[in-house]
């Protein structure tokens, strides 16, 4: 059986010339992106380990090098592609902490148990994450991570229950 992949990040293009690529982050865990750190690049049918080799960020993107290609030319055809980490490389969580891809496909329901829809993406804007909430024949709607709107989340059951405060559904 395969490991199990979990993407950190989308290379959404390429950055000067010396082989430097620009990420869409997709994880909170700055350590993701560490000088020496591993990351994986599926491409068709191989995994591909890359080492990185620098980091900084530039205008709210994480621009990344790795070991090997200093040039466009090497990093050019990785466009559009996620950069991966192994399962056993996930961090171990605090309690009420979670991985994007435990709350991402989540039913929510108000604490009252009414369905709401399902998170389908998640910002990180600021002091605090906001789950997108995608309502069947609605606009969505944001739901700020805090202790009074997401009263108890359940991954094993893919469900979320809310308080929602006022004008959040509106």
């Amino acid at each position: 059986m395969a490991d199990k992949m979990f993407n950190i990040g989308k290379i959404i293009n390429t950055h000067g010339v010396r082989g430097e690529v620009k990420i869409k982050r997709i994880t909170d865990f700055e350590e993701r992106f560490r000088t020496g750190e591993t990351v994986y690049i599926k491409d068709k049918e191989t995994t591909l380990p890359l080492i990185i080799a620098s980091h900084r960020i530039h205008k709210g993107f994480d621009l990344i090098t790795f070991e090997g290609m200093d040039n466009i030319n090497d990093v050019e055809k990785y466009k559009g592609h996620y950069l991966q980490i192994h399962e056993d490389q996930q961090t171990e969580l605090e309690e009420n902490e979670y991985y994007y891809h435990e709350i991402i496909g989540c039913t929510v329901y108000t604490t009252a148990d009414e369905k709401l829809g399902t998170i389908k993406e998640i910002l990180a804007p600021g002091a605090n994450d906001v789950w997108v909430l995608q309502r069947p024949g609605k606009k969505d709607a944001y739901i700020p991570y805090i202790e009074s709107v997401v009263k108890r989340v359940d991954v094993q059951e893919k469900s979320i229950f809310i308080e929602p405060m006022e004008g959040l559904l509106d």
